[in-house]
């Protein structure tokens, strides 16, 4: 239920509420859905306590609950959420809300009917002004953030060290095959008898075999560390 607009009796108790927080209402931006904030009622006294919260602009706002009692000792917290809206810097908010409370009589049957029964004199209330606050781009959510730091290119020089790691071991084990289908066909040459570079001529790929993979074990150890 929405907040009830209403008029202001002038209190001839000081407020027996302590309200948090005390003068202000601040709504964080942006007002593209709705803003929560919430107030709260804390009773002191020995004596139970009948509250309603009222407010300037009741199309604006929905407060939940907008009345009720508050036991000795006791806190409620009120939700007062403000519904979206164009937000305008240059307009200062004008807004304003006011807590209405008077002592309980010793059996409630009805608030409607102790708030029609109260005598001016025993009503108290506090006021408190609307603060509109709009944030900062640096301020924005956490969130908003890495959504946006999401949709860029990694450019970090982190990254392109091991990407290139990676293209070199790429090329060395394209050269391992090579050299490996190399070794196998002079050996097969060598076998029937065609090939002229006797026993050492499979040693040189070999070795390059075993070169090529140091290296690649060199830039993996690299790329890990």
């Amino acid at each position: 239920m929405c907040a009830a607009t209403g008029g202001a009796n002038m209190s001839k108790h000081e407020q027996i509420l302590v309200l948090d927080p005390p003068h202000e209402l601040k709504f964080k931006g942006p007002f593209t859905d709705v803003v929560t904030t919430n107030l709260k009622l804390r009773n002191p006294s020995e004596k139970k306590v009948c509250f309603k919260v009222k407010t300037t602009a009741p199309r604006r706002y929905c407060v939940r609950p907008n009345s009720g009692t508050i036991d000795p000792g006791a806190t409620v917290t009120v939700s007062v959420m403000l519904q979206p809206f164009d937000y305008d810097p240059n307009e200062k908010s004008k807004h304003k809300f006011m807590v209405q409370t008077v002592f309980a009589p010793s059996h409630i049957s009805d608030l409607e009917t102790v708030w029609k029964e109260a005598k001016p004199d025993d009503l108290m209330d506090s006021k408190l002004k609307c603060v509109f606050d709009m944030p900062h781009e640096h301020e924005k959510p956490a969130h908003e953030a890495t959504r946006l730091f999401s949709f860029l290119p990694a450019k970090s020089t982190d990254d392109i060290e091991p990407r290139k790691l990676v293209e070199e071991c790429k090329k060395l084990q394209t050269e391992i095959i090579k050299l490996s289908d190399e070794n196998r066909r002079l050996k097969d040459e060598r076998r029937k008898g065609r090939g002229m570079l006797g026993d050492q001529s499979h040693c040189i790929p070999s070795l390059l075999v075993v070169i090529a993979a140091i290296f690649i074990g060199f830039f993996l150890g690299k790329f890990i560390l």
